[in-house]
């Protein structure tokens, strides 16, 4: 049996709104902690994504994590930008014309705005192959656990992600697969590997927080004369 590899599948850089992180310091976490692969997830925009992967082209899976109508998507081996605001079965439809996998984050995070109603997500599980069944920025168990039962009642696979938006994060929710080269090796993968989770504490929240603020301040004192 093949040697199992570190699988992480939902992170961010500061291509997102929200993440202050460097790919450069990005790459020397992942390289320290024993991160394999790392889907680099950032909010509508492969920016991040394809700037880490000039680093690093073994490490990057190209990744987005999409904005639709109803909800988030996580989606991997991406090769086209998908835009944000379209409705779920538009963004699946694009998604899968380029190859990709597709999971859906957080989907009952209750503090979330990208979080699904049950009915909404129901709808479109035949569209999809994953459930974020575990995300260690979810300041509720429950909600995960939730996630988790959702998937299993309607036979469906499920991701983990550390949703890391620092460094710190990165690598608190893995997979151990045999091998994630592909789209169609990551969803095989995901029925046989392992999940490795652990959540991140809820004052986590705050870096978000501060990288929203600094980048406000930023844009704000650019377009001041002084």
């Amino acid at each position: 049996m093949p040697a199992l590899i570190a699988v992480e599948l939902h992170a961010h850089t500061s291509a997102s709104e929200d993440c202050l992180t460097r790919p450069a310091d990005i790459v020397r976490t992942c390289r320290a902690r024993g991160i394999d692969r790392l889907a680099v997830t950032d909010h509508n925009t492969l920016r991040g994504a394809r700037a880490v992967q000039a680093q690093a082209p073994d490490l990057v899976i190209l990744g987005e994590e999409i904005m639709t109508t109803q909800g988030e998507l996580l989606a991997y081996f991406v090769q086209e930008e998908v835009p944000a605001g379209l409705s779920p079965v538009e963004t699946i439809a694009r998604l899968r014309a380029q190859g990709a996998a597709i999971s859906v984050s957080h989907p009952f995070d209750r503090l979330r705005h990208g979080a699904w109603q049950a009915a909404d997500l129901a709808a479109i599980l035949p569209l999809v192959d994953a459930i974020e069944v575990f995300n260690a920025r979810c300041i509720y168990p429950e909600d995960n656990a939730r996630a988790l039962a959702f998937a299993r009642e309607h036979a469906k696979l499920g991701t983990v992600g550390s949703d890391a938006h620092s460094l710190r994060e990165l690598g608190r929710a893995l997979h151990k697969l045999p091998r994630a080269a592909s789209s169609a090796e990551l969803v095989a993968g995901l029925a046989a590997g392992q999940a490795v989770t652990r959540l991140s504490s809820p004052a986590i929240h705050f870096t978000s927080r501060f990288a929203k603020t600094w980048k406000r301040l930023a844009r704000l004192a650019r377009r001041v004369p002084w």
